[in-house]
């Protein structure tokens, strides 16, 4: 591997990486969580805690708060940020440029690699930043200790990025991960990791969530000699008053804990190695290939035409155009779709007709409203992914498209969730049904509104399993489709308040598109 060479790709892809709207989404979101993250005891929720405890706001506890649940969330988001980096030089040619040079694979994918973890370390610095205004802001104790304060960065956000750095080039370079599905496996990956991380500590604990979980509980024990449940909470969670604190000295730094953060980011190089041996450089399949030669052999032959007269131009077809845009998003929307994804969205029809009626709201219903996210993911985008978008603004009159890509997005939600609001309507449960027509609004309203906003389905991917996994996990306050009620509970005035979420979220859309298309 040539040290230059990576050097100046590395550099290279994170100047381009940074100037995207997507890199300021992800870091606005990361500031945001920082500062969620050390709430004041009148919050009544907390993002950290042991317990029924939480530890005094010092420099070393809000250190290792914001880095444990901000690189959580870079681990996630972030990936969605940089997990684009191979497909990006395919479409713009410059993967071809690359494959004539004698660069060699593990070159690239190491480059793209230290790139990545550029682009999510300058995230970590922000966070680091964030974490210092935190305790001038919020501190409960006396001087400031940098040390303190940032070496949890290092010792654990930044591990967990040099994995999430690796996990985008090695999901890039196998084929069947490289698009939606890709997203959706890591994401599960990171949950799934959080969650062992937490409960292991030790030797296995790769995220390092464990090993400071297990410091925290020390503390406790220390200072509340029957302390109770001391189980660790990552992630908002409703506290009915204040926590009882105590203090935390801060982790105990030993050789053998530097040198498991140190394997972990040599683990991280070794998949960025390993991802050279699915990377192709981008040379199409043999059949690919031998489609693509045919136009240049056929422009090596003599050329003989007949001559010609131009044919007539066809007569216009008049009709309800409402309908033909309705077709036409729809069939942008399924298309590429498996048939493994209608046989499952079959079964998932089938099985809320007939579960008991307290599994009905939860959790069919938000099953069924996940099973479409990588169909929901493309309102908005199509256009832009198809490079079309200029030409689609200049021929459809923009109200009726967007209203027809609404509501293409809605069918797909009122199929997926069609099984619950039957049983919903038949038990008479109008709340729940009220509850589920908010829902049918407010989705894909979301998914236009992000996919406008970005150009890019990755967005609303990250945003939406988010929502949903804390819907999951109890997070009432965006309850979205009445998934946490009771059987019978009335809906209350919430699905009036999604729904007006819903139509400020189209527009939003409307007005971005008239700006847009008044730019031009």
């Amino acid at each position: 591997m040539s040290a230059r060479v990576i050097g100046a790709l590395t550099l290279a892809d994170f100047r381009e990486r940074v100037r995207r709207p997507s890199f300021l989404f992800v870091l606005l979101g990361a500031v945001a969580l920082g500062y969620l993250a050390v709430p004041p005891d009148t919050s009544g929720y907390m993002l950290l805690r042991v317990g029924d405890y939480r530890g005094v706001y010092d420099s070393a506890y809000v250190g290792a708060l914001i880095a444990l649940a901000g690189g959580a969330w870079l681990t996630v988001g972030g990936f969605f940020v940089v997990k684009n980096a191979v497909a990006r030089d395919e479409a713009s040619g410059v993967g071809q440029i690359l494959a004539a040079t004698p660069m060699r694979a593990v070159s690239y994918t190491v480059g793209k690699f230290l790139s990545n973890l550029l682009v999510l370390g300058a995230m970590v610095v922000l966070l680091a930043l964030t974490a210092l205004l935190m305790v001038l802001v919020r501190g409960e104790a006396g001087e400031i200790d940098l040390v303190a304060l940032w070496l949890p960065f290092l010792l654990f956000s930044v591990p967990m990025m040099g994995l999430t750095a690796a996990a985008a080039v090695l999901f890039e370079t196998i084929r069947p991960l490289r698009r939606g599905l890709g997203n959706i496996v890591w994401f599960v990956l990171a949950i799934l990791g959080l969650g062992q991380s937490v409960e292991a500590g030790g030797a296995v604990d790769v995220l390092g969530v464990g090993t400071v979980a297990n410091s925290l509980r020390d503390s406790v024990v220390a200072t509340y000699p029957d302390p109770g449940d001391t189980g660790l909470a990552l992630g908002f969670s409703e506290a009915e008053g204040p926590l009882r604190r105590y203090d935390w000295a801060g982790l105990d730094i030993t050789a053998e804990l530097v040198l498991l953060r140190t394997a972990v980011l040599l683990l991280a190089l070794g998949l960025a190695v390993l991802a050279a041996g699915w990377f192709t450089r981008f040379t199409p399949t043999s059949g690919t290939a031998g489609r693509r030669d045919e136009p240049e052999k056929a422009a090596l032959q003599p050329e003989t035409r007949s001559a010609r007269f131009a044919a007539p131009v066809t007569a216009a077809v008049r009709g309800w155009i409402a309908a033909r845009l309705f077709l036409g998003e729809l069939r942008i929307l399924v298309k590429g779709i498996s048939y493994w994804w209608w046989i499952g969205a079959a079964g998932l029809f089938v099985a809320g007709l007939f579960v008991p009626y307290a599994q009905v709201i939860n959790p069919m219903l938000p099953i069924g409203w996940i099973w479409p996210v990588l169909m929901w993911s493309r309102l908005g985008t199509q256009q832009t992914a198809d490079d079309v978008d200029l030409l689609v603004v200049a021929s459809i009159a923009g109200r009726r498209r967007l209203a027809a890509e609404w509501a293409a997005g809605a069918l797909i939600t009122a199929v997926t969730g069609l099984a619950p609001l039957l049983r919903m309507a038949m038990a008479a449960d109008w709340g729940g049904v009220a509850a589920w027509g908010a829902g049918l609004l407010f989705i894909p309203s979301l998914a236009l509104a992000v996919g406008t906003l970005t150009r890019t389905a990755r967005a609303f991917q990250a945003l939406y399993l988010g929502a949903w996994y804390a819907l999951m996990n109890g997070v009432t306050a965006i309850d979205y489709m009445g998934a946490l009620r009771s059987v019978g509970q009335s809906a209350g005035d919430r699905p009036l308040v999604v729904a007006g979420v819903a139509a400020v979220l189209v527009l939003v859309t409307f007005v971005t598109r008239e700006v847009r298309h008044a730019w031009r």
